[in-house]
């Protein structure tokens, strides 16, 4: 599965073997084995792999066939819902001292939360 996926992704990029070798500080036929699955990657190589290509370690293992990164998965949550969306228009189309002074309360309120705890 990883040997697929790291093609993949790489293919994705349009980047050579020997641009992913160098990126990873090896040589391509070691880059190479990886994609063909006679070798492994040890796991800082993979986790740079994952960061490289905007993904999580368990897609590239096959642990999930979800590509998109937390971070990735999280923000198109955030974008995809309507309230959230509807607030980030009225916010950015607001003059800009209401913005600064929704900025201000916005400090105020986390502020609060902090003392609170």
């Amino acid at each position: 599965m990883l040997a697929e996926r790291l093609l993949h992704m790489r293919k994705r990029k349009k980047k050579t073997q020997e641009e992913m070798a160098k990126f990873l500080g090896i040589t391509r036929p070691a880059y190479t084995a990886y994609e063909t699955g006679r070798r492994q990657p040890d796991y800082e190589t993979l986790s740079k792999l994952a960061d490289y290509f905007d993904t999580t370690t368990d897609y590239l293992l096959g642990r999930t066939n979800n590509p998109l990164s937390y971070k990735a998965e999280h923000f198109s949550a955030i974008i995809n819902d309507p309230e959230i969306n509807t607030f980030f228009k009225d916010y950015l189309s607001a003059p800009k001292e209401k913005r600064e002074e929704l900025q201000r309360f916005w400090k105020f309120m986390k502020q609060e939360e902090e003392e609170d705890k």
